[in-house]
C-alpha cells in the first residue's frame, strides 16, 4: 500500500506544538499521550531495525510502531479487516440510513435510562417501524 501524501502524524508534527499551547488546560493527559504516540510512530525516536538482503546487500531501515490503538498507521490494517468483516455480515438487499428528529415528548421515552422494558434501540424501532410504512 502506497503512503498517502499527508498523514495525521505529519500534521501533528507540523502544528501539534502550537495547537497544544493554544489549547493548554483543555486537553487531557490521555489525549496528549495519543498525540505524542502518533507523532513518534515509525520514527527514529522509537528505534528500529535494519533489514539487509543477503544477495545484493541492499539495506532498509524499519522504524518501530507506537502500537497505540488510536494511531491511524498502526490500526489501518485492523480497521480494514473490521470493515471487511462487517461487509460480510450485510444481507444482499438495499440498505437505507434513516435519520429523524423525535418530538420532545417522545425523546424522554426513547433516550431515558435503560430499564427492564428494553434498550434504546428497541424502543426507537418500536416507535419508528409503524411510521416507516405509512404513505
Amino acid at each position: 500500500m502506497a503512503r498517502p501524501p499527508r498523514e495525521v502524524a505529519d500534521v501533528f508534527r507540523a502544528h501539534g506544538a502550537a495547537w497544544r499551547e493554544a489549547n493548554a488546560g483543555h486537553v487531557s493527559l490521555a489525549q496528549l499521550k495519543v498525540m505524542s504516540a502518533i507523532e513518534t510512530c515509525r520514527t527514529a525516536t522509537l528505534g528500529g531495525h535494519v533489514e539487509r538482503c543477503e544477495d545484493c546487500a541492499h539495506e532498509r531501515i524499519s522504524y518501530n510502531s507506537c502500537r497505540n490503538r488510536h494511531c491511524p498507521k498502526c490500526q489501518a490494517a485492523a480497521a480494514q479487516q473490521w470493515l471487511k468483516d462487517r461487509e460480510a455480515e450485510l444481507l444482499p438487499v438495499p440498505y437505507y440510513h434513516v435519520v429523524f428528529t423525535l418530538p420532545a415528548s417522545i425523546g424522554a421515552i426513547a433516550f431515558g435510562p435503560s430499564d427492564c422494558s428494553g434498550s434504546m434501540e428497541r424502543r426507537t424501532k418500536t416507535l419508528a417501524h409503524p411510521r416507516a410504512w405509512r404513505p
